[in-house]
């Protein structure tokens, strides 16, 4: 049996887990994310918690097809990473840990590494194509095509979040620009539009009672029948929905999957968005099924274990 370490490297938490060939997980851990010393000690954070469980599984290198990780930000082809929530900035991630462990390193943006693993264990799972859209603090986008993840020539393939959908918005984005997907279609524009909707309407609405207005409580409400958080909900739909017909206008995935903290509304966002991308998508992708991602909590993982599966 040959094992694969995937690893899901964030700002607070580095969860790491074991897999065999196949891509069966056996084991899942976390660990605190030393950002000592600007993170300079993360490397050798995770060689020492894969060295431990290959000591206590009696793994040998031999039996290890290697370590894959994602990472918040981008990972360059020399094995560098920028992760800003890190503070990195062509930081060396996969040589160090290669030299400590003697294994295959594999990094990526940890939105292509939970892409890949969706495409190979999860929603697109025997698919040709998929794109997967993270809809959490803001709105990531993996796309995989023959096993392949889009990158790009500057490693910004799949940057929706980016697309510019209202041009008269005054509020900024954090990438500057104005109107951005990422404003209306993730968890904090979920809560602004509720907030900017309670503000402009006397309408009486259960989230007037909520003091610390999410997402969440917004799609709850939704579904209990709100009809301020009705209204809000299907704006969120009808833009994201706008968003995913321009992606595939351009990569025409098989199937687009949707995930991160707002997916968890399920059909109530999933069947109201793809009604709205069926009124903006080409004629010919207007039936691309769009489904709630499959592998959630453990996306981060199985995407980096994927990445060392993707030549077999």
């Amino acid at each position: 049996m040959k094992y694969i370490y995937g690893v899901d490297l964030g700002g607070t938490a580095v969860k790491l887990g074991l897999f065999d060939g196949d891509g069966r997980l056996l084991e899942k851990w976390e660990t605190a994310t030393d950002r000592s010393e600007g993170g300079g000690h993360i490397p050798s954070q995770i060689a020492a918690a894969v060295l431990k469980n290959m000591e206590v599984r009696s793994i040998a290198p031999g039996d290890c097809l290697g370590i894959g990780i994602g990472v918040p930000g981008q990972a360059w082809p020399d094995g560098t990473v920028d992760a800003e929530n890190l503070g990195w900035e062509r930081f060396p991630l996969a040589g160090p840990l290669l030299d400590a462990t003697g294994l295959r390193v594999e990094a990526d943006n940890d939105a292509n590494a939970a892409a890949m693993g969706e495409y190979r264990l999860g929603a697109g799972r025997g698919t040709g194509s998929m794109a997967l859209v993270t809809l959490g603090t803001g709105v990531g986008c993996g796309i995989v095509v023959g096993g392949r993840c889009l990158r790009g020539a500057h490693l910004a393939g799949g940057e929706i979040g980016h697309i510019q959908m209202e041009p008269a918005e005054t509020l900024t984005c954090a990438c500057g620009g104005h109107g951005c997907l990422e404003q209306y279609a993730s968890a904090p524009g979920c809560a602004r539009m509720a907030r900017e909707a309670l503000a402009s309407s006397g309408a009486p609405s259960a989230l007037r009672d909520q003091p610390d207005l999410d997402a969440k409580a917004v799609w709850d409400a939704a579904k209990a029948g709100d009809g301020l958080a009705l209204e809000v909900t299907d704006r969120f739909c009808k833009i994201l929905g706008r968003g995913l017909a321009l992606l595939a206008g351009v990569v025409d995935p098989e199937i687009i999957a949707l995930g991160g903290g707002v997916s968890r509304a399920g059909r109530a966002l999933t069947d109201r968005t793809a009604f709205y991308y069926r009124c903006f998508a080409l004629t010919f992708c207007r039936d691309t099924p769009i489904v709630t991602a499959k592998l959630q909590n453990d996306a981060g993982i199985c995407g980096a274990a994927a990445m060392l599966l993707a030549d077999r």
